[in-house]
């Protein structure tokens, strides 16, 4: 099995989000890509906007009817923070050995590597995927040969459909009462309009 592995806020998860799973499942023959929403980042300063059982809730309706699409609660489950080398040791031991994993990153996120906990065992562990909008972003390979020498010979870089939608603005336009409808799909969008989520 090739299990993709996308971790994040997912605050709200969002079609760029739906269409980087879509794009990764298809170009590297992934059999399930596994939405894994983080409980809390470390690396991030902002709690949340939206509950853990509230993102977890918009997530199963965003990737209903996807079957190569899968949610884990695994990190909500974990007391907090998150740490994604954790996550990567259950799915090995749940799975076993004849199961690859491939972690589904942004070129951000992957240029913090050497700042998550474990970073050697993350890239022992499953292969990293560079994920950037439209033309293929290289990461910082020095920071990244840095954690692993062979480091380059453990990662794909994926260029992904350049759809410009962003969680941040998404809770903005929220707040304001600005639409935001087709930035996310329309379970989302109704869940967040029923649960009131966002507002100020």
């Amino acid at each position: 099995m090739r299990l993709g592995v996308y971790g994040g806020t997912f605050d709200p998860i969002h079609v760029g989000h739906l269409a980087a799973a879509e794009e990764a499942a298809y170009r590297l023959g992934l059999d399930q890509v596994l939405f894994v929403p983080a409980g809390r980042q470390p690396l991030k300063d902002r709690e949340p906007g939206a509950t853990g059982q509230d993102r977890l809730a918009m997530i199963e309706a965003a990737i209903a009817g996807n079957p190569r699409f899968g949610v884990s609660a695994i990190e909500l489950e974990r007391p907090a923070p998150s740490y994604t080398v954790e996550t990567l040791r259950f799915l090995r031991q749940s799975h076993g050995p004849a199961c690859e994993l491939f972690l589904l990153v942004g070129v951000d996120a992957a240029n913090t590597l050497q700042r998550w906990r474990g970073p050697a065992e993350i890239l022992r562990l499953a292969r990293l995927v560079v994920m950037s909008r439209g033309a293929r972003a290289e990461p910082d390979w020095g920071m990244l040969e840095g954690i692993a020498a062979d480091a380059r010979q453990r990662a794909d870089l994926l260029a992904v459909p350049d759809i410009d939608v962003s969680a941040s603005e998404i809770r903005r336009r929220a707040a304001a009462g600005e639409p935001f409808r087709y930035q996310v799909v329309d379970a989302v969008w109704e869940y967040i309009q029923s649960h009131g989520l966002y507002r100020q």
